[in-house]
C-alpha cells in the first residue's frame, strides 16, 4: 500500500453515517477544531442499528499484514446507504458515487460489528483518493460493479525505491509470480489480502478489486489497530496501512476536505 504527498493536517472530523433516521451517530473531532459534518442515513426508518440488519454468511479472514494474531472474520451485515445523501455528498465532493456508496458502505457494516472502531466514510475516502483516486487511476474507470477497468496494479515490490516484497500469491491477483504488487482500488499487498480479503457486495467470492470488498477490508484492517476516535488511535491506523508520517497526514487532508465540503 502506498500513496502521495500532499500537505498535514489541522482538522480531522469524521463524517459518520447514521443508522436510522431517528438515531444519529455523533461526529468525533480527531485533531484540534470542532466540525459538525453530515450524515448518511440507511434507507429505511429504524429504531435501533440492529433492526436494519442482515446477516449473510461469513467474511474476513486470517491476520494482519504484519502479525500472526487472527483477525476478526464476522458475519457479513448487508447496508444500503441512503440515495439521497449519496447523491448529495458525490456531487459535493467529487468523489464517484459508486466508490462513495462502497465507503459510507463499509462504515456502516463496521458500526454494526465494531462499535468502538470509528472509522468514518471520509477517512476511507481518504485513502482511496491518495491510493488510486477512487478506482480511476492511470485513467480507470470505476464500473457499476465496482470494478476498474483495466485493472490497476501497483509496482513490483522489488526494493527499488519500496519494500521487498517477494511472490506471495503465485501471480493469481497482481499478476506477477516474481514480486507482489499491490491490487485493487485499495491498493492492498496479496498477503495481506489473503488474511483480510472480505466478501460486502455479497456474491460469494472476496476480490481485492472489487470496490465494496476492498473498502470493507482496509475498514476492518484499520480497526484492528483499536480505536480511531483519538488523534492518536487515528494516526495508529492509518500508520499501519502505509508506514509514513507523510502519508498519514496525506490521507487526514482529504478526509478533512471530504468531511467539510459534505457540510
Amino acid at each position: 500500500m502506498s500513496g502521495n504527498r500532499a500537505g498535514s493536517t489541522r482538522v480531522l472530523a469524521r463524517a459518520g453515517v447514521a443508522v436510522g433516521i431517528a438515531l444519529v451517530l455523533v461526529a468525533a473531532v480527531w485533531l484540534t477544531n470542532l466540525s459538525r459534518v453530515s450524515m448518511a442515513q440507511r434507507s429505511e426508518p429504524v429504531e435501533a442499528p440492529t433492526t436494519a440488519i442482515e446477516v449473510s454468511g461469513e467474511v474476513g479472514s486470517g491476520a494482519g499484514a504484519e502479525s500472526s494474531e487472527a483477525a476478526p472474520a464476522p458475519a457479513a451485515v448487508r447496508v444500503r446507504v441512503d440515495d439521497a445523501w449519496s447523491s448529495r455528498v458525490a456531487s459535493a465532493t467529487g468523489i464517484p458515487r459508486r466508490a462513495l456508496d462502497a465507503y459510507a458502505a463499509a462504515e456502516l457494516v463496521i458500526d454494526a460489528e465494531q462499535p468502538g472502531c470509528g472509522v468514518g466514510w471520509n477517512t476511507l475516502a481518504g485513502i482511496g483518493a491518495i491510493e488510486t483516486d477512487h478506482g480511476r487511476h492511470g485513467g480507470a474507470v470505476l464500473g457499476d460493479e465496482g470494478y476498474p477497468m483495466p485493472a490497476i496494479r501497483g509496482p513490483q515490490l522489488d526494493g527499488n525505491g519500496n519494500a521487498a516484497i517477494a511472490d506471495t500469491d503465485g501471480g493469481a491477483w497482481d499478476g506477477d509470480t516474481v514480486w507482489d504488487r499491490a491490487v485493487g482500488p485499495m491498493q492492498f499487498i496479496p498477503d495481506t489480502w489473503s488474511r483480510w480479503g472480505a466478501d460486502a457486495n455479497g456474491d460469494g467470492a472476496s476480490d481485492p478489486n472489487q470496490i465494496d470488498d476492498a473498502a470493507l477490508a482496509a475498514a476492518r484492517y484499520l480497526c484492528h489497530s483499536g480505536e480511531m476516535s483519538s488523534v492518536d488511535g487515528w494516526r495508529t491506523a492509518i500508520f499501519s496501512y502505509n508506514h509514513l508520517d507523510v502519508y498519514v497526514d496525506d490521507v487526514a487532508a482529504m478526509a478533512n476536505s471530504y468531511a467539510l465540503a459534505a457540510g
